[in-house]
């Protein structure tokens, strides 16, 4: 039994991104499940090409925050502009930030066709793009 709650232990504490459920009790034994308890961070970085008028940069910005309504696998959507004092922004001006609650759901809003509609405003208009996906807790 002590093998056990130490097995129990470690594995909590080596998926800390993870919580166990105990599912059933069947003869003393218990079986587990886990589930996982973050969320997948989407963070999209632009960077607009020089001159481009603020009207095509807020045609861009509607055309993204139109997205949540469009794809209902966006869990959440926030966006802002740079206001960091550093100066390490490499010329990228705008983040969006899209919450995911599983890669498969990434999945279906990469390829779609929403998605690849926005990609056709934003064109004309990108330097450059940064893109950072990482899990993280709610």
């Amino acid at each position: 039994m002590k093998s056990t709650k130490l097995a129990l232990v470690l594995l909590f504490i080596g998926y800390g991104t993870f919580a166990m459920k105990a599912s059933t009790l069947n003869n003393n034994n218990i079986n587990f499940t886990m589930e996982q308890d973050s969320v997948l961070r989407h963070v999209v970085m632009f960077k607009f090409k020089e001159g481009t008028a603020q009207a095509d940069i807020d045609k861009v910005q509607e055309a993204f925050s139109a997205l949540p309504s469009k794809i209902p696998q966006i869990a959440s959507y926030e966006w802002g502009t740079n206001n960091s004092p550093e100066g390490h922004d490499k010329g990228f001006t705008h983040c969006f930030f899209l919450t995911f609650k599983s890669e498969a759901d990434r999945a279906i809003y990469l390829p779609h066709p929403d998605h690849k509609a926005f990609g056709g405003i934003l064109g004309p208009y990108l330097d450059d793009v940064m893109v950072l996906d990482y899990w993280s807790k709610e």
